[in-house]
């Protein structure tokens, strides 16, 4: 976190949550909370593990931090 108020604080959370919600949730709604755990658990490691992720020159976002890879910086 930078500091109370700022406003990058929820930045990344939030892109993460609407790419969830418009790319499995709405498409694939649960029909009870377990299925709604299981299916998210599985979506953070399709996420993390096989989606390729343009800011991160289509590299995916596991293959970054455990490569250590350095990226250019982003604007």
């Amino acid at each position: 976190m930078d500091g109370k108020g700022r406003a990058l604080d929820n930045v990344f959370i939030e892109r993460y949550w609407r790419s969830y919600k418009y790319e499995y949730l709405f498409l694939n709604p649960p029909k009870d909370a377990w299925e709604l755990f299981s299916e998210t658990e599985k979506y953070v490691k399709f996420y993390n593990k096989e989606r390729r992720h343009e800011a991160l020159e289509r590299l995916t976002p596991n293959e970054v931090y455990f490569n250590y890879r350095k990226l250019p910086n982003v604007s």
